[in-house]
Parts: structure tokens; sequence; C-alpha cells
């Protein structure tokens, strides 16, 4: 960790390590960016674990500009006082404080913004949809001058340094971008028109705060689409802003059309983004920091020991764990509550409108989530050591519980162990590695390969029974479910594949699609028959993606509209929606229709007056994020 935790130097700011949080959203703000208690404490949570520095999160210069109500904004002077202490609170955790300045562009709704919104081109948004209105040359100048403005406010709210958002598909990268801006004017055309807008931006700032306020520039180095950025243009582009005065570059990619390059899925490669980092470094002779699936200290030591980049961006991982730099420091691997890019982050944010952790239960809800210590001990059976039950068990343990849990496996983790074999979701065993950490540090008693009853409940004689026994596959009604080469999907990730090189997936939601593509990455020939009009339907939309794409790639057969009538000692009978049949050859089935609450001992256990709770997949099948969620809820309320 030498070289992560080594001071580096922007400009007169001096950073004690590597380790950078970047601007990310947590939409902890009332409609109109009002700062709330939650927010101050949201940062100084983050501040406080040890990183350099820590960015604030986009704020709007302009009420056009957002893309939530909730978004933070620097639009006004009333937004000072509450952007002071954010500040203040992140400069007290022992970090820089800085903050990024946005304006959304095109990729916003109308429907948050009351208006059409504002494009370089009449080209709508790739996925907002819906029509914009080109910025004419008054209306250009008068955002430089908001951007200028917001410059202005942000210094004096005490933030040290201030950075551009010019990635991502927002309006900056909507200009620098060929995919985007199809002008003919002066801000259009070549690469030095396209840049026009952001070297403004720039000189305005400069303008307005002097040449020694260090300013740093967010890119999309690569969008991976049609006309797009390419990293060669993205160094031109740098060229133009460094010989205008930012100080730093933060080197990201993808914009609204591919996301997965923005909030990249566990399916990439750690440190995906790095190289283009490096390539950039070695090009221009400035600052370089690094984002993209940089979750851990070890990723994040070698792309600095590499001189890949100068600096580190860590921004799910320090939602994951926001003492993630402390911890690794003082060499607790283990102990860290390692992002696994599952995107849980993004799917809240675009379903909810507020950031949500599977692995971080507390993730800004730190002013609601705290342990107070137990007045009356008591003896807390956790029956079940999957997510849920170890949660519960080691929150329980530490607020000074008695806990002891019972699992009938002889290892801890439940399903997440068997998440855990398709290669692309090995990372899943840092959830494991963390969750078993937590409960012996806490001591929490394990008795494992112990199958619990109402018998063991009677001889254990605890004071509360929490009952975590998660979930069993459903087996549906269909001829010849039970014939020896059908199985269950838990049993199906178990081993290679190669014995049964023909496989039906019987069930196209999230596990199907998952168990599909395990199989086909081992060798097998697999047809997905789902009975809806789409598969992977509850997958988060980025991920989603990504599997679709791999599925296609391994030439997985996809049946939709479809439903199995018959299995077969060969093969099964398929129909559909007009009840035409087809024949499918399978040396073996797997079904994957979903699960149903595990109730074996509930009812018994609760006939002996036990306080009983239930958490998890026993109560409803859902995802871990739940079990752990209300394990954490439940382990600090008994």
């Amino acid at each position: 960790m030498n070289h992560l935790f080594s001071p580096f130097r922007i400009m007169n700011i001096e950073l004690k390590n590597r380790i950078v949080l970047p601007a990310l959203a947590s939409f902890l703000l009332e409609d109109g960016g009002t700062i709330t208690d939650q927010t101050i404490q949201h940062y100084r949570r983050r501040a406080e674990g040890g990183p350099a520095m820590v960015i604030m999160e986009a704020c709007a210069v302009s009420p056009e500009g957002v893309v939530s109500r909730n978004q933070a904004r620097i639009d006004h002077d009333r937004h000072v006082e509450g952007l002071s202490k954010i500040a203040a609170v992140i400069k007290s955790g022992g970090a820089i404080p800085a903050i990024q300045i946005h304006h959304a562009g095109r990729q916003t709704s109308s429907k948050v913004i009351r208006q059409k919104p504002l494009a370089p081109s009449p080209l709508p948004c790739p996925t907002m949809r819906g029509d914009v209105t080109p910025l004419t040359l008054d209306g250009i100048r008068e955002l430089v001058v908001k951007f200028g403005a917001a410059a202005v406010r942000a210094r004096e709210a005490g933030f040290e340094l201030i950075e551009v958002h010019g990635a991502h598909g927002y309006l900056v990268n909507q200009f620098l971008s060929g995919f985007s801006n199809v002008r003919t004017d002066a801000y259009g055309g070549d690469i030095e028109g396209r840049t026009r807008f952001a070297l403004e931006i720039v000189r305005e700032i400069r303008d307005r705060l002097g040449k020694e306020f260090p300013l740093s520039f967010k890119i999309s180095a690569q969008e991976f689409v049609t006309n797009g950025l390419t990293i060669d243009q993205s160094i031109e582009i740098l060229k133009f802003l460094l010989d205008t005065g930012v100080n730093a570059v933060q080197v990201s990619a993808g914009n609204d059309a591919t996301p997965e390059w923005i909030c990249q899925p566990i399916f990439m490669e750690k440190a995906c983004l790095a190289d283009a980092a490096q390539t950039i470094k070695n090009a221009l002779n400035v600052p370089v920091m690094a984002v993209g699936r940089i979750n851990d200290p070890l990723t994040a030591e070698e792309v600095i020991a590499d001189g890949k980049a100068d600096l580190v961006c860590i921004g799910r991982g320090l939602m994951a764990d926001p003492q993630l730099p402390k911890k690794a420091q003082a060499g607790r691997f283990n102990d860290i509550r390692t992002c696994i890019a599952c995107n849980t982050c993004m799917e809240s944010i675009f379903k909810r409108g507020r950031l949500e952790c599977l692995v971080n239960p507390s993730l800004c809800r730190e002013t609601k989530m705290v342990f107070k210590p137990v007045k009356r001990s008591k003896k807390v059976m956790v029956i079940g050591g999957g997510p849920g039950g170890l949660n519960v068990a080691w929150v329980a343990a530490k607020r000074g519980h008695d806990v002891h849990l019972f699992e009938k496996q002889t290892k801890l983790g439940g399903n997440l162990i068997i998440g855990s074999i398709p290669g692309y979701k090995k990372e899943l065993q840092s959830l494991i590695r963390f969750q078993k950490t937590q409960v012996e540090k806490y001591g929490v008693t394990c008795h494992l390969g112990c199958r619990a009853t109402a018998t063991t409940v009677q001889k254990v004689q605890p004071g509360v029974v929490i009952l975590a026994t998660g979930a069993v596959p459903i087996s549906p009604d269909i001829e010849g479910i039970n014939k020896n080469h059908v199985v269950a999907f838990d049993v199906s990730f178990n081993g290679n594949g190669s014995p049964y090189q023909k496989t039906v997936v019987i069930g196209g939601g999230a596990t199907g699609c998952e168990v599909a593509l395990h199989l086909s990455e081992q060798g097998c020939t697999v047809a997905m028959v789902e009975i809806t009009a789409q598969i992977g339907g509850n997958l988060e939309s980025i991920t989603k993606k990504i599997l679709l794409h791999k599925l296609k790639e391994n030439h997985v057969q996809i049946l939709t509209l479809a439903k199995v009538l018959e299995i077969k000692d060969d093969g099964v009978v398929v129909a559909d929606t007009d009840n035409h049949e087809s024949y499918l050859e399978a040396q073996r089935v797997v079904i994957a229709v979903g699960s149903e609450p595990n109730e074996t001992i509930f009812d018994d256990i609760q006939s002996l007056n036990y306080e009983v709770h239930r958490i998890g997949d026993c109560v409803k099948p859902r995802t871990a994020k739940s079990a752990i969620f209300e394990g954490a809820v439940l382990g600090r309320s008994i």
C-alpha cells in the first residue's frame, strides 16, 4: 500500500493519499436542492473514512440543468449556505473538499424541468427521447456565465477544487462529441469547434477565480458509439483545455447510450478504464484520476504502482464501505465491505429516487441506522447462515446480545455460495468473507452442519428466535418433472456441464438467465424457455444489457411466450401462444421458475410461544439486498 498511501499535490492542495471519492449522486436533498442533515452526515461519514479528497455530487448550474428535483444545485446564492456545510464537514473529516458543477443538457426529462431540454443540436437523448431545444449563441453564452457564477459560489462555500462535468453524455460532453453535436457554426464541426463551449467555460472560471485555483475536468474519453469520442480525440480536446487552465483530468467513459461504461456492472474487468487513463497520462503533462471498477485497495494500489494514474476514484467502493481507506491502511482487508458491482445503487436511483446499496444497508440512512448498545443482553437464536441471517447475527452481537447461529450446511453464506460459482460473480465471495469476519469479530457462536428444529429451540431456550431459512426452488406442475435428468437451478451451478451438453432451462427470469449463461460458458448447448414476452425482466437494466449480449454471444436459444408442456427422457415439448408445439432435445432440464418461502419450522416454533421474527426469503423470495437490510434493521431493534 506504499503507493496508494503516498501524498500527492494538485496546484496548491496537498492530498494525503491517492484516494478520491468522485462525485456520485445521493439525491439526499429536498426538492429544489436544499441540503439536509442526512446529506451532511452522508458526506461526514465518507470524509472521516480516510480518502484524500471528496468531490461533492454534481451541482446544477441552472434550473433546467437538473436530472432530478432532488439534485444538488449551485445556480443561486441561496445555495451557498447549505453547500458550505458540506465543504466544512468534508474538511473537518480530514479530506480536501471539492465539488462538481454540471448541466444535464438533453439528458434530462421535460417532466422534471417543465420545459424541453436544452441541447447543442436538435438530436434527442437516445434514452430520454422527446424534443429538445437547440441552444442559440446567446443561450450558450448565458450558460457559460452560469458556470462561472457557480464556480464563484463554490469557492465562497469553501470548496478547494472545482470539477467541470464534461462526461457521461451531459451538456458539456454533448458539445464535445460528434455523436450529439452536429452544429455547423463555431461550436460544431471539427474538434476545435466542438471544444469551444468547454473552453469558454474554463476561461470564464479562470477569469473569475484567477490562475491558482485548482480546476479539474471529467471526460468520457471513450463513448463506444458511432461518431462518439475516442481516446485520440479526447487527448486533442484536453490539450486545448489544459492550455486554457485545467489542472487535473478525471478519465471516465460512456454516455446515456452506453451506461455500462459509466457504472460498470460485475461482468466488467476491475480497473477497466485504467489503461485509457494511462494513455492520457502519458500523452499529457497533467495529474490524472482513474475511475471504473476500482473497488478494492489492492486494485487501487496496482493502478498507482503501475503508473496508470496519479489518483484513483473509488465511488461505489466508498458507498459500500466509507471506512475502506482507513481499513486498507491498517491492513484490515477482510474487514472491508467490498462493492460487488451489482449496480443496486444505479437501480435504486432510477426506480426509487435515492441511493441504496446491496451490501451496505446504512448507505444514505446514516442518521437512522445507528448502533446502540443493549441495556439488557438476550440470548438470540438465528436459524440460517445466508446473507440475512449473518447480518442480523453480527449486528445483534455487536450491540451486546449473546447470539447463536445455526446453519444446516457446513459453511456460512447460504445462496451466496451458489451465486458466486459463475466466474463473473466470484466477487460475491467478498461479501461472504466480510459477513464471516463480522460474525467472528463480534463473538457470534456458530453451529454449522446443524439443522435446527423446534426441539433444538427448546434446548437452547433463547429469548428471541430469528428465522432466516431462505427459500426453496418451486417445482412447477409439468408432466415428467420428476425424471432423473431434471434438476433445480441451484444444483445446476455445481460441477461442470460437460456430461450434459444439451440443456433446457425452464424460466427466463434473473436466475434462469444466469444459469443459462453459466452453463453456456461451461460448454453446454443451452435453450431457455420463458412464458412471458421478455427474459431477465427483474434484472437491473445495465446488468441485463450485458447479460443478454453475452447470452447472444454464447448462442443461447431463447424462446419467449412459450410454455413447457411435457418433459421427456431426451427433451421437452414446448407450445407457443398459438398452441403450436415444438421439441427441444435435452440431456438435462433445469428448473428456474422461482422460489417459495421455506416455512418448514415456523409454525412449530411459533406454537412454543417464543418471540419469533422472520427476515429475507423465508418471508417472501426477493434479493440478498432485502435480506441484508431486514437483518440490519432487526439487529438494531431487538
